[in-house]
């Protein structure tokens, strides 16, 4: 006669303990989270700094050639929802244009402040 053996159904775990995985996974979500939270805002960071020196090089190019209107050119050449925290400062040195740009660092958690990113760029100026 044959001994029959009998083996679980349910793998080695027994029936209380099916649950257990998937808890122990939403343990890792806060974890997760913060990780993806945290490179979003590196991600925004770094575009506030390339939008900072695009303002300085567009109003430094746009005061070189238009007395007057480097201000407006360096907003105008920034994405429209950094242009409104930014400040541009022109300096007219000889033959040269320097154009400065403060950009605020937006945060997506409030906890969180940041210096503004800041860019200058350097144009020769053309004949008026």
């Amino acid at each position: 006669m044959r001994k029959h053996i009998s083996w679980r159904r349910h793998g080695a775990r027994g029936r209380g303990d099916r649950g257990q995985t998937a808890i122990e996974y939403l343990g890792w979500i806060p974890i997760l989270l913060l990780v993806a939270l945290a490179a979003i805002q590196l991600g925004i960071a770094v575009y506030a700094v390339q939008q900072a020196g695009t303002a300085a090089r567009a109003a430094a190019r746009t005061e070189s050639i238009d007395n007057g209107s480097g201000v407006q050119g360096g907003k105008a050449a920034m994405s429209d929802w950094l242009a409104d925290g930014t400040d541009i400062e022109v300096d007219m040195a000889g033959e040269e244009v320097t154009a400065t740009a403060h950009v605020d660092i937006p945060s997506l958690i409030p906890v969180f402040d940041f210096d503004r990113a800041t860019r200058s760029a350097t144009m020769p100026v053309t004949d008026r």
